[in-house]
C-alpha cells in the first residue's frame, strides 16, 4: 500500500525522467555546445542542434502528459462534485477553473463540499492555496 498522500508529499518525481534521462540530455547539450567550441562544423551545429531539440522533446513529452492528465482530472471532478455537492451548490460545478478542479482532487468526499464553496465564493485561483486548505487529504497514486 503506498504511503499516505499530504500536501507535503504529494509532489510526484519520477527517478528515470527527473534524476537519470533529464539530467544526461542537459549534459548533452552542454557537452555539444563545449565541442563546438573547438570548431565550427556543420557536423557540430546538427549535433547541438539535435541535443537541443532532444531536450524540448522531453520538456513536450511532460506537459503534454499532465496536460492530459488535468483534462481527465477536470472530466472526474464535475462528475464528483454533482454526486457530492448540495443541490444549492450544483449548479455552480461549471464556475470552477480547471486549477480549482486540479487541486479540489486532493479534498475528501466529506471535505469537498464546504471547500468547493470556499473556493467559489472566496475566488480562490492558486493550487497551492487550495491544497493548504485541505484537512483530510485523498491521495491520487495514478499520476504522471
Amino acid at each position: 500500500m503506498p504511503k499516505p498522500q499530504t500536501y507535503a508529499n504529494h509532489a510526484r518525481f519520477e527517478p528515470a525522467y527527473h534524476f537519470v534521462m533529464f539530467p544526461i540530455l542537459l549534459v548533452n547539450v552542454g557537452w555539444t555546445g563545449y565541442r563546438l567550441m573547438g570548431g565550427v562544423t556543420m557536423d557540430g551545429l546538427m549535433a547541438v542542434a539535435v541535443a537541443v531539440a532532444l531536450v524540448i522533446l522531453a520538456l513536450y513529452a511532460r506537459v503534454f502528459a499532465l496536460r492530459a492528465q488535468d483534462r481527465i482530472i477536470r472530466l472526474e471532478m464535475r462528475l464528483r462534485l454533482r454526486d457530492a455537492l448540495p443541490e444549492s451548490l450544483r449548479s455552480r460545478v461549471d464556475e470552477f477553473t480547471p486549477a480549482q478542479l486540479v487541486a479540489l482532487r486532493f479534498a475528501s468526499d466529506a471535505e469537498l463540499p464546504a471547500l468547493a464553496a470556499r473556493v467559489l465564493d472566496d475566488n480562490i485561483q492558486d493550487r497551492r492555496t487550495i491544497k493548504q486548505l485541505i484537512t483530510s487529504w485523498k491521495g491520487d497514486h495514478l499520476r504522471v
